[in-house]
């Protein structure tokens, strides 16, 4: 349901928006009604409330083909297939984002600190890094399916 959902997000967008994804960060300063406008309930859960989904919930766990994962705010591309393991968590997780992709912050929503990343071009909340992943980073981004659509190149 998450990459219906996500996929829902991106094609019921207006074509101008499209275009204008193009132009850059500023195109994506935008206010929390346009993104409720945008976004399904869900998504806008993830993206801009910092939510998260259940886990096992998004059918983007189980992706193994070749191909990039987007943003589902923006569509910029945050993760190569490549980097993608399965850490059994019921998320999908990535051991590296692509160079420049994303940005970090303190989380304390569960009195512990945690890392949260979210997409560099749009803010997006994607979810939160770990330091307990595979080589060569030992890093495990963990992150909400909903919050993602998967770019095949096979």
């Amino acid at each position: 349901m998450g990459l219906l959902t996500g996929i829902f997000a991106i094609f019921s967008r207006p074509i101008s928006v499209l275009a204008a994804s193009k132009a850059g960060d500023d195109a994506w300063s935008l206010s929390n009604e346009e993104w409720r406008k945008r976004l399904a309930p869900e998504v806008y859960k993830v993206l801009r409330d910092e939510g998260t989904e259940p886990p096992f919930s998004s059918l983007l766990n189980d992706e193994k083909r070749e191909g990039v994962f987007l943003c589902a705010g923006c569509e910029a591309p945050l993760f190569s297939s490549s980097k993608k393991f399965d850490s059994g968590t019921g998320w999908p997780s990535f051991w590296e984002s692509l160079d420049g992709a994303i940005e970090t912050k303190v989380d304390y929503k569960l009195i512990v600190p945690r890392t949260e990343y979210h997409c560099r071009r749009c803010g997006g909340h994607q979810g939160h890094v770990f330091n307990d992943g595979p080589r060569p980073t030992g890093k495990r981004y963990c992150n909400n399916g909903v919050a993602l659509i998967f770019q095949s190149t096979s």
